[in-house]
Formats: structure tokens, C-alpha cells, sequence
């Protein structure tokens, strides 16, 4: 299942990679990346996790488009104990060098969550606090809304604030170290996301990428667990 799930997904990814990499070869706007991890034990206990995801961006004057995409399953002994998906889009409209406006719509689903989706669509601003050869920093604020629905069916409509910070750092010509949190502040929930990196190019645009996320929600059903973690092994092709 994890396998085939993770064939359909390049197989919709390829064309659009194939076709960013026709583009550069003609120094196009279009930038993005594949990943994919898998992890099996077998043994007393066994475990499998597979994890993939997609970015493709596109860049025209002043605007900056970015799609992207995410998918988790993990197993024990043949039994789906975590299994997550996330797609979002943003683009950001530049002021000055260090100023830009945006507009981001996240969705996002849970099957093992605390809800079942959650749909996010926020404005705002942002700036870019440093921005050189090793160092990159980007921070955000947004209002928007969002549209949640429970495992056991409630639904949830509020406004909601948003904030956000991006970090970077180039530490060697083939490493990389990435910080991204993220925050959703409603007045039924505070939904969080931080997410640390770091990649290693082996060889050409082929790169390896160690990964730890946590997500928490503030406001959950009694029996269910507030935060989520991830770890991921993954291989990153950029294109």
C-alpha cells in the first residue's frame, strides 16, 4: 500500500519535474524538489514508515508562487498507526528587497489527529531580517481563517492570527541546517509546526535529508494525544 502510494505520488510529481528540468536548462523561473523516505524493521516487532513530499516554484517579477505537498504512513505489525497529508500554496508579492506582502492556503489531513482536516487561508506580511550567502532569515505575520472538522464530526470556523519563522544556514558548500516554525492562533485552537533539517548533498542534485517535525494542538478531544512528532531518512532530488 505505502509503496504504491508513494508510485502514484512521483508519478504525478515526474511531469512536473521533467518539465521544471527542461525550463532550467533555458535559465526558467521554475525551481523545485522530490523527496521520499522509507524505513522497514522486521524482527519481534515490525515497523515501516514511508514518507514523501513535493515543492515546485515559480518565480515572475516581483511574485513568487511555491506549491507544495507532504504525505506520512507509518505501521507496526501490519497496522496503520499514523497516516497524515499536507498540500499548500503560497505566493508573496515583493515591496522592497526586504519586504513582501503574501497569500497562503494550507490543508491539511489527520487521520490519527485530533481533526480529521483543517483548512487555513491567510494574508500578510512579510521581511526578510537576513538574507546572505549563509545565512537566510524570513519572518511573517497573517489574519486569516480556518475550517476545522473533529474525528468524531464537530466542525470548527474562526479567524485566526498567524506567525511565522524561516531559517537557514549554509554551514559548508554541501550542508545545510533548516529551522521553520509556524503558528495558527484561534479562539478554539492554537495549532503549532516546527520543523528542523538537515540535508547533505551526495552527489549531483541528489541530497540526503535528516528531518524532526512536531505539531501540537492546544485544544483536543479527551483520550487524544495534544502532539504529534515525526522523524524522516529521507533522499531529496532538486531540479
Amino acid at each position: 500500500m505505502k509503496i504504491r502510494m508513494a508510485l502514484v505520488f512521483f508519478a504525478v510529481a515526474a511531469p512536473f519535474a521533467l518539465f521544471a528540468q527542461e525550463a532550467a536548462e533555458e535559465s526558467s523561473p521554475w525551481a523545485g524538489k522530490a523527496t521520499l523516505g522509507y524505513l522497514a524493521t522486521s524482527g519481534n516487532t515490525e515497523n515501516s514508515t514511508l514518507n514523501t513530499g513535493f515543492e515546485l516554484g515559480y518565480t515572475s517579477g516581483k511574485w513568487v508562487h511555491l506549491l507544495q505537498a507532504a504525505a506520512i504512513t507509518a505501521s507496526e505489525n501490519e497496522m496503520t498507526t499514523a497516516e497524515a497529508y499536507d498540500v499548500g500554496w503560497k505566493s508573496e508579492r515583493k515591496i522592497t528587497e526586504q519586504d513582501f506582502l503574501f497569500g497562503r492556503l494550507d490543508w491539511r489531513k489527520d487521520n490519527f489527529g485530533a481533526f480529521d482536516t483543517q483548512f487555513a487561508q491567510t494574508v500578510g506580511y512579510g521581511r526578510r531580517l537576513i538574507d546572505n550567502d549563509k545565512h537566510k532569515l524570513n519572518a511573517e505575520l497573517g489574519l486569516g481563517a480556518r475550517q476545522s472538522e473533529l474525528q468524531l464530526g464537530a466542525k470548527e470556523d474562526e479567524t485566526i492570527f498567524t506567525a511565522g519563522a524561516f531559517y537557514k544556514w549554509a554551514f559548508s558548500e554541501t550542508a545545510e541546517f533548516r529551522q521553520d516554525v509556524t503558528i495558527e492562533v484561534g479562539d478554539e485552537n492554537t495549532h503549532s509546526e516546527s520543523v528542523t533539517a538537515i540535508s547533505a548533498k551526495l552527489l549531483g542534485d541528489l541530497a540526503l535529508v535528516a528531518s524532526y517535525t512536531i505539531k501540537n494542538d492546544s485544544d483536543v478531544p479527551p483520550l487524544t494525544e495534544k502532539t504529534d512528532t515525526y522523524s524522516a531518512l529521507s533522499l531529496e532530488y532538486s531540479f
